[in-house]
């Protein structure tokens, strides 16, 4: 579990990063929809990370709040796993 937790919220944090990189590029970009996706299957604390860390989608209200909030109900469901 720990290292599905890792991977996917590693590969959030790139994936944020790399739509930034493509975005100041002009060039095709990673859908929000996947970046979504990335978060709501456990990568939400690395959605987050990679969001302020690239200043990237900070301004869309659903990423602003929306990732705190998705990280946080996973924050609950690690916690209770662990247990």
């Amino acid at each position: 579990m720990i290292q599905y937790a890792i991977a996917v919220n590693l590969l959030a944090f790139f994936a944020m990063g790399l739509d930034k990189y493509k975005a100041r590029r002009h060039r095709f970009r990673i859908a929000e929809r996947t970046l979504w996706l990335l978060a709501w299957v456990g990568g939400a604390f690395g959605a987050m990370a990679g969001m302020y860390t690239f200043r990237h989608k900070t301004r869309h209200r659903g990423f602003r709040y929306g990732l705190p909030l998705l990280a946080t109900a996973e924050f609950i469901v690690y916690w209770q796993w662990i247990e």
